[in-house]
């Protein structure tokens, strides 16, 4: 107990402490570490639907973007110059405080994510993959088309002078100024968003844990390892499917409307089908199933491509110009993506309970052999 709670501590420290290193070097590797934040939020909410309850969703993506779009239709000008009815009421603009919209883009994620498990209640495995591929896709087609004849979305343009958030007061967009022993500190708009984005992730992670030992979460394993049996058995597995799209969708929604105040412009382009293969690298790589294992794949598949732009150019310098950058920073994070799945094919960390499962039984797999 004592050795858990000092690991706990140093961890807490490095990571209230690794924003203020990185800006030594440079805002733009805090701005990595803001990102890889994202997209461990975006993976634990993955990680409810695919490692939980094993349904393989190709589509995640689309809560984000909706999540995305829900914010920054609220928080730029666009509607307002759109609708004149609109900007007559809301003359200063349409400029909802954080604790409001968070829950609001949350709550509509989720009903996205319910209509989209209600017709796929009945599909398992490629097929499932199939159709939530397709419902990403559309949800993109349209989010690139709704500029005519209402400019709802306005299409491939984007949104942009989206607000940037504020937190008791503070406006994340611009740098705080604090006043210590008499001597000034600067915290660019990158580190008080990492903080903004950490406290974010660790309700998410404690949320995610919580269901995870829950009776909901062990119904969801139950309807992973054999949904025929756990339907025997008396689970309800059409409200818990259900329900395991509606919480990955909400965790996606989240994502969205911090990437959208983060960046301050969003497109369609931000929201394409390699965005849902990333996230499910990210589960799959980290340990399909397991907290701690998803965060350090998503951690490590979202800086990693960052990480590589500054190789990239040196590579692309030895091969005097002959290979993009973007294609060598690729292939490296391809290689790298193999090797770890030839090394550790189970994933980087993955679950005790089923490693636990296999040495009982001798057989590898899911751990089903040993229920």
């Amino acid at each position: 107990m004592k050795q858990r709670l000092v690991v706990f501590l140093i961890a807490a420290l490095a990571l209230l402490a690794a924003p203020l290193f990185a800006q030594q070097l440079g805002q733009a590797w805090v701005r990595i570490l803001d990102l890889a934040l994202l997209y461990v939020l975006l993976a634990i909410g993955l990680n409810i639907v695919v490692g939980y309850a094993g349904l393989l969703d190709l589509g995640y993506i689309a809560f984000y973007a909706v999540g995305a779009y829900f914010f920054g239709l609220l928080a730029s000008p666009h509607l307002i110059d759109t609708f004149p009815a609109l900007a007559q009421r809301f003359p200063n603009g349409l400029h909802m405080p954080i604790w409001a919209v968070i829950p609001l883009a949350a709550g509509a994620a989720a009903i996205v994510g319910v209509l989209l498990g209600a017709p796929t209640l009945k599909l398992r495995g490629d097929y499932l993959a199939i159709v939530t591929l397709g419902f990403g896709e559309i949800v993109r087609v349209f989010l690139n088309n709704l500029d005519a004849p209402l400019n709802i979305t306005n299409g491939p343009k984007g949104l942009d002078q989206i607000d940037s958030l504020r937190v008791f007061g503070a406006d994340m967009g611009q740098p705080l100024l604090l006043d210590i022993a008499g001597r000034h500190f600067e915290l660019p708009s990158v580190t008080l968003y990492y903080y903004l984005f950490l406290a974010l992730v660790v309700a998410s992670v404690v949320l995610s844990l919580r269901l995870q030992h829950s009776r909901i979460g062990r119904a969801w394993v139950a309807i992973r390892e054999d949904e025929v049996a756990a339907k025997a058995m008396g689970i309800d597995t059409r409200n818990l499917k259900l329900l395991a799209f509606g919480m990955g969708a909400t965790f996606g929604g989240v994502a969205g409307v911090l990437f959208a105040s983060f960046q301050g412009f969003i497109s369609p382009e931000s929201f394409t089908l390699q965005e849902s293969v990333m996230v499910i690298a990210m589960v799959v790589l980290g340990g399909l199933g397991h907290v701690p294992g998803v965060i350090v794949g998503a951690f490590l598949l979202a800086a990693l491509p960052e990480v590589l732009r500054y190789v990239g150019g040196s590579l692309q310098g030895m091969t005097d110009g002959r290979i993009d950058s973007a294609i060598l920073r690729q292939l490296l994070i391809a290689l790298a993506m193999v090797l770890i799945m030839l090394l550790r094919p189970r994933g980087i960390w993955p679950s005790p309970d089923r490693r636990s499962a296999e040495a009982v039984t001798g057989i590898p797999g899911t751990g089903k052999e040993a229920a």
